[in-house]
Parts: structure tokens; sequence; C-alpha cells
């Protein structure tokens, strides 16, 4: 197969051959210019003819003058104007060559590679954020507007959701093959990138086009009113329920493991302090409609808007890990049971087998199953001994079913059944973090989570792709974490009390004006950042 850079040069090589036969005929005139120049100045200048008239002789010529005639003159300029023409032609042409240097392919110089992979990361990162917003406010306009009004901002937001997932997939396949040492050949590695870049800045685009309509549709500059209110009454109701976050959270302490309220420890305060910020903009966004201010109004209720959506995404948190937690503990002594049945069963033909026939694949079995054994004991002294971690146990015991099947010794009964459970927690608990931290979260986290949703939402997943699945996730909150820590405590600026955990969790911008983000695009989603200030 011919490589691009091959065929690239071969597509050229005319363009060389035309270029060095222009030389080569120019070289040759003026050549031929030297030669013939000479004897034209010759004939002009030569010793005055004999006269032919009867009796008359001519006077003898004149003695010749010492110097240089004008015609002696003309080679010599010639082709001094010749090397000058010359040089200008190739300076000319070095100065192209150098502001507009091309590769094999006779295009434009590529990007460098490490400049092309933190564009593409960078993409991600803020088409993910455009996406993610673009669904919240979407959600708003969708309760007090007609489906077929906002159908077009729907389906833009549809596409670039599509973009951006595969967009990902890219990025997690080009870590994988990273990763495993065995990484793609330079020419391989930029067209992935190129085509992570090409499709987010497509979703990009997609959205930029679509924010100006969406601004018709929501009409919060206009009529800010209607939003005000919703948005009043979701800060009450997020309010009301913030206390018994506070109390659930103190039961999970008392009734599991220390660790096993860890991913949501902090969550109740992160809570108040976004609703410190709402209760500012909020009363800022009803001033400024008084006024007739509409365009600081809708900037302020934008800011508000995203800022109780995120405290309402941390209290649903520490209410749906205590449903999980509830729902790992029913569910822990199905599994236990199921997984003890395949092991008893794979026991007795390993017993069966190594008297009859010993093999390498009846050592491995065995081997399996000790530690399954133990594995499986050590889960029933946990919930034997006092409080521990039930979702923790439950993934410990699907890993050991994971672990007989890839031995040989049985599938367990509904075993991805199982193992579905402690997944999806792990993936909506990254998903939660991530998006109520975005502000400082980069694109490896988001990719892990991203393949981590993509295998869950297959349909029917086998038990070793939730296991996956489940592994990502956990990835996922673990370099998210990560970056919080990297990124630190942003200050309050523009946006008031509150601000720097707005900033934190992408409801402001941290560049610029550090206006509020809105539907739309990369180049539109911070347009309501002038009417902030």
């Amino acid at each position: 197969m011919t490589s691009p850079l091959s065929r690239s040069r071969s597509r050229r090589a005319p363009s060389h051959i035309a270029v060095r036969v222009a030389h080569v005929a120019l070289g040759g005139l003026v050549a031929v210019g030297w030669l013939v120049l000479p004897l034209a100045g010759a004939g002009a200048d030569g010793p005055a003819a004999v006269a032919r008239s009867t009796g008359v002789t001519a006077p003898p010529a004149a003695a010749p003058q010492q110097g240089t005639s004008t015609g002696d003159l003309v080679p010599p300029l010639v082709a001094v104007g010749a090397a000058g023409a010359l040089a200008a032609y190739g300076y000319a042409r070095r100065r192209r060559r150098a502001t507009t240097r091309t590769t094999p392919g006779g295009g434009p110089e590529p990007t460098p590679l490490h400049e092309l992979d933190r564009q593409g990361r960078q993409l991600l990162v803020d088409i993910d954020d455009c996406v993610r917003v673009g669904a919240e406010e979407l959600g708003l306009a969708a309760d007090r507007s007609a489906g077929d009004a906002v159908e077009p901002y729907v389906y833009a937001l549809r596409h670039a959701e599509a973009e951006l997932a595969t967009a990902f997939l890219l990025r997690q396949r080009l870590d994988e093959a990273e990763a495993s040492g065995r990484g793609p050949a330079e020419d391989d590695s930029r067209e992935v990138l190129e085509e992570i870049v090409a499709r987010c800045q497509d979703a990009g685009r997609r959205l930029d086009a679509a924010a100006p309509g969406f601004d018709q549709l929501r009409a919060l500059e206009r009529n800010a009113a209607a939003a005000l209110e919703a948005a009043e009454t979701r800060f009450r109701d997020v309010t009301a329920r913030t206390p018994a976050a506070e109390v659930t959270l103190a039961d999970l302490h008392k009734r599991y493991a220390p660790a096993t309220s860890l991913p949501v420890v902090g969550d109740v305060e992160q809570a108040k302090d976004r609703l410190v910020f709402t209760t500012f903009h909020l009363n800022q966004a009803r001033q400024y409609a008084d006024r007739g201010d509409g365009a600081k109004a809708a900037a302020h209720l934008r800011a508000a808007e995203g800022a109780v959506g995120q405290a309402a995404d941390l209290v649903d948190g520490v209410d749906r890990l205590a449903a999980e937690l509830a729902s790992a503990a029913a569910e822990l002594p199905a599994a236990l049971t199921a997984v003890e049945s395949v092991r008893n069963a794979a026991r007795e033909r390993a017993r069966d087998t190594a008297h009859a026939r010993p093999s390498p694949a009846s050592a491995v079995l065995v081997g399996q199953l000790g530690r399954t054994e133990a594995l499986l004991c050590g889960v029933r002294q946990e919930t034997a001994a006092g409080p521990y971690d039930p979702l923790d146990a439950l993934r410990r015991v699907v890993g050991a079913a994971e672990g007989l099947a890839g031995a040989g010794g049985g599938d367990v009964p509904n075993g991805p059944a199982h193992a579905l459970l402690p997944a999806r927690s792990a993936l909506l608990g990254a998903a939660g973090f991530i998006g109520t931290h975005r502000g400082a979260v980069g694109s490896e986290a988001r990719t892990r989570l991203a393949e981590a949703a993509r295998l869950l939402g297959s349909g029917a997943v086998p038990l070793a792709g939730v296991r996956r699945a489940d592994e990502l996730a956990r990835e996922a909150r673990r370099l998210a974490e990560r970056d919080v820590r990297a990124y630190g405590n942003p200050a309050g600026g523009l946006g008031g009390a509150g601000a720097g955990g707005a900033v934190l969790g992408g409801v402001l911008l941290s560049d610029g004006d550090g206006g509020p983000v809105s539907y739309g695009g990369p180049r539109t989603r911070g347009r309501r950042s002038a009417s902030f200030t």
C-alpha cells in the first residue's frame, strides 16, 4: 500500500520539472543575448565606408578615440540586469516558500502533533460543557414552550451529542492503544486527532447557529418574569430538601462503613454554597427586571438557573446513593447464593476431572475456586461483623462470578443483573461529580465516563462489559477528583457570594468577564457575559 507521503510526492513531481525547464530556458536566452549583442554593436560602430562617387575620395578616417563607446556597455548591462532578475526571482521564490511552506501533499504545513492533541482535548471539554448546558437550558425552555417550537434546538443538541460521542470514542481508542504500548503510527494518530477536532468543531458550529433562535424562544431578555418565577420555585424546593439531605448523610455514616459515604461527603455544603449564589443572582435579576434592563436581568437569571440546578444535583446525589446502598444490601444475599451454587458445581467437576485426567485447564479452575472461596468468606464475615459497604461487597461477589466464568466454572445466573447496580452507581456518581465540577475537570475523565456510558447503554450487556463499564466509571471519578485537587479553590470575582463554587461548577465562565453559560457552542455560550458586569 502506497503511503500518503509517497503519493503526495508523485503528484508534485510535474511542478518541479516545469520549474527546472523554465530555469534552463531562461539561462539559454541570457547566453544567446550575451553572444549576439557584441556582434550587433560592432556593425553599428565600425570604420566608415569608402564613398563610391566618381573622382571623389573620402578623407582618411580619423584616428580611433580612446575610451568606451555606448554600444560596448550594452552586453555588461544586459548581463547585470539578467543576473538581477534571476536573483529577484530566486529571492521571491524563497520568500513564498517560507511564508506558504508546504508538505509533500501540497497543503499548508500540518499542525504539530502535540498541538493537535491539545486542541482536541480542549475541544472535547468545551463541547461536553456546551452539551451539558444545552440539555439543562433546553429542559427549562421545554417546560414553557410547545413541543414543535423546541424541536429544531433538540435536533441541534442531539446532533452535537452524536458528534461528541464519536469524538470521545475515538479518543478512548487512541488512549487504549497508547496505554498498551502499541500506539498507532504518527500518521494514524494525526488522522484520528484531526477527526476528533473536526467532529467537535462541527458540533460547536451547529449549536452556535441555533443559539440566536433559541434566545428568541426563551425570550429571557424581553420577559424574564415567568422564568424568574420558575427559578424561585425551584430554589425554594431545593432549599427545603437540603436539611433532609444532611440527615440522610448522617444516617449513612451510622449504617455503613465510613468509606461508603465518601462519594457524597461535602455535597450538602456545596449545595448550600450554590444556593447562596442563587439567592444573590435571583435578587439581581429581579432588580434589573424591575428597572427594565432585560439584558442584565437575563444574565443574572441564567446564572441563578445554573446554580440552583447544580444544587439540586448535589442534593439528589446524596439521596441516590442512599437508595443504591439499600438496594445493594437487599441484593447481596441472592448474589452470594448464586455464586456459591456455581462454585459448588464447579468444585465437583474439578474433583472428578482431577481424578480422571488432570489438565492445565483443571488446574486453573482449582486455583480460581480457591480465590473465590476466600473472597466469599471475606464478604460473609464483613456482613456479619457490622457496618460494611454493600456496593463494594456486591462488586466483589460479581468479580468472583466473572472469575469463575473465565476459568471455565460456568456462568452465574443473573450475573450481569447483579453487576449492573454497582456499575450504574459508579456511572451516575462520576457523572454527577463531573457535572458539578466541570470547570476543573479535563478531557481524560470525561472520555472514560463517556466510554462507560456507551458500554452500559448498548442493550443487553454481558458480564464482562458491565464490569468494564464499572471500572471505567470509577476511573473517571478518580481522574476528575485529581483534576479538582489540582485546580484548587477559584476565588470569587464579579459573581458575588458563592462565585468560586459557581466557577468550579462551570456555571460561570472562568475567562473574560466570567459571565453565565447559555445554550450554544463555544462562540456563543458566553454571550451574556457583557451584561453580567
